[in-house]
């Protein structure tokens, strides 16, 4: 039967090996430097033995708490849990724990987590919530704990980050519209104050600008939040001008999900009377009605790049900083097809 308090220099007596080359087998971050059969060897007496690691003490010896504050806007936005589970298993594999926190969009609540997260000295913070321009970010960086910037990227702060080509992702939705045959194409843009929002929003107009379909501002809304109650409210308003867009590129897929209410509201159907596009290819998007042709951005992947970040910046803090962008890859589904003849989406409206 295991037993408790089973110490370091215990596993290796019995393991036949030095304390040091021990712990090194133990860790996978450094399992490379030792044999494989030590490691194995190392590995089955601790498991024999049952014994467990002692975290305080390492952190007292190396001066880090072997764990990294994660800090999500919204955690029901189901966009997340696979960066998550990517970032959650990278820093496992060097015996890092990520603790998590979500601040429901608000800047006081962030900035009090912040201040918790770095009072409980974690080594490092991994930011998905950042905002263009945000006096609390210009703050953290005057503090020396190091931060990798998530899904979001920050100007006139320099930072290490993971992002996709935002700019690249719209212009292949818009792109995919037009080879359709739609021209008038509608964007309900996600707040300007985050770099997606914008960078969107940008790609969008570059992409109508250049192409012909018909750029015009009447056709851009502008939504406070990446969520459904906005999408549903930006739409409402594209779909009341006097001449409807046929097609709508959404800045996320929550605001997709509430173009598809509004449209239906006004008893028309998607994607006969109007195509959707969203951004970002969340879990389900492929089981609603019509599935949506969306952006996929590789989420999972994004999760490993900023636990590399985030491993890279603790170690080496005076090395340049590093910006990765990823690319994005249009979706098709159901939710877009070529538009009706001029009128018909009318005369169903009035049905």
């Amino acid at each position: 039967m295991p037993r408790q308090n089973v110490t370091l220099t215990e596993v290796a007596r019995q393991a036949g090996v030095h304390p040091g080359t021990a712990s090194r087998a133990l860790n996978e971050a450094t399992q490379s430097l030792v044999k494989p059969e030590t490691v194995e060897r190392v590995n089955s007496v601790a498991a024999r033995l049952g014994y467990k690691p002692d975290y305080l003490a390492r952190s007292l010896k190396t001066r880090r708490t072997l764990s990294v504050g994660v800090i999500f806007p919204d955690i029901n936005n189901p966009l997340f849990p696979p960066m998550l589970r990517g970032l959650e298993d990278r820093l496992a594999q060097h015996d890092y724990l990520a603790l998590l926190a979500n601040t429901e969009n608000d800047d006081k609540r962030e900035r009090r987590i912040v201040e918790q997260m770095t009072t409980r000295q974690v080594d490092a913070l991994v930011l998905a919530t950042a905002r263009r321009d945000s006096p609390h970010l210009a703050a953290l960086a005057n503090q020396g704990t190091p931060i990798v910037l998530f899904n979001r990227i920050a100007e006139n702060h320099a930072f290490s980050s993971v992002s996709v080509d935002d700019g690249a992702g719209s212009r292949l939705a818009v792109e995919h519209l037009i080879g359709l045959g739609h021209s008038r194409i509608a964007h309900v843009a996600g707040p300007q104050s985050f770099s997606t929002g914008l960078r969107r929003y940008r790609g969008y107009v570059a992409s109508t600008s250049l192409s012909r379909a018909k750029p015009d501002r009447s056709l851009v809304a502008f939504a406070t939040s990446f969520t459904i109650a906005e999408g549903v409210r930006c739409a409402r308003k594209l779909l009341s001008l006097g001449e409807p867009p046929s097609a709508i590129v959404a800045g996320n897929d929550m605001l997709a999900l509430g173009c598809y209410s509004a449209i239906e509201e006004e008893g028309l159907s998607c994607p006969e009377d109007v195509s959707v596009v969203g951004f970002n290819d969340m879990p389900f998007m492929d089981r609603i009605d019509p599935p949506l042709t969306t952006i996929r951005i590789p989420q999972y992947e994004m999760g490993l790049h900023a636990a590399d970040l985030v491993l890279e910046r603790i170690r080496q803090p005076d090395d340049p900083l590093k910006v990765i962008v990823l690319a994005p890859e249009l979706v098709v589904r159901r939710s877009t097809c070529p538009p009706r003849a001029r009128g018909q989406a009318e005369t169903r409206r009035q049905r």
